[in-house]
């Protein structure tokens, strides 16, 4: 049986983005701030997002590929029921960084807040 740390590393960005675009887009949030958040997140701009959407990259090569912003660790609080600065395996805890800012978006958090400075 895989582990989860496993199964989060074998998923695909494309299948994940959708459910991402319906969370935020629901709240009123649209899919340009979405973009935003990914791009502050992984260095990705909107043509490479559609690129890795297309290439149906796992997200382990989706942050494989990233360059993490410097002040991910500034990403804090509960997700999943798990605090994401407590997460112990590296993949997993980006993936829950990127869980933890699309949740923020969606809840109408400001942009300059969820792009964490320190």
């Amino acid at each position: 049986m895989k582990t989860q740390d496993e199964r989060i590393a074998s998923m695909t960005f494309s299948s994940i983005y959708p459910h991402y675009v319906n969370k935020v887009e629901k709240k009123g949030r649209s899919i340009q701030e979405l973009d935003q958040v990914i791009e502050w997140l992984t260095g990705y701009d909107k043509n490479r997002i559609e690129s890795l959407i297309k290439e149906k990259v796992s997200f382990l090569m989706f942050f494989e590929k990233a360059n993490l912003n410097p002040n991910a660790h500034l990403i804090t609080g509960l997700i999943c029921g798990y605090r994401v600065e407590d997460i112990e395996n590296p993949l997993t805890q980006k993936v829950r960084y990127l869980d933890k800012l699309v949740d923020e978006l969606a809840k109408g958090k400001k942009m300059e807040n969820i792009q964490r400075t320190p």
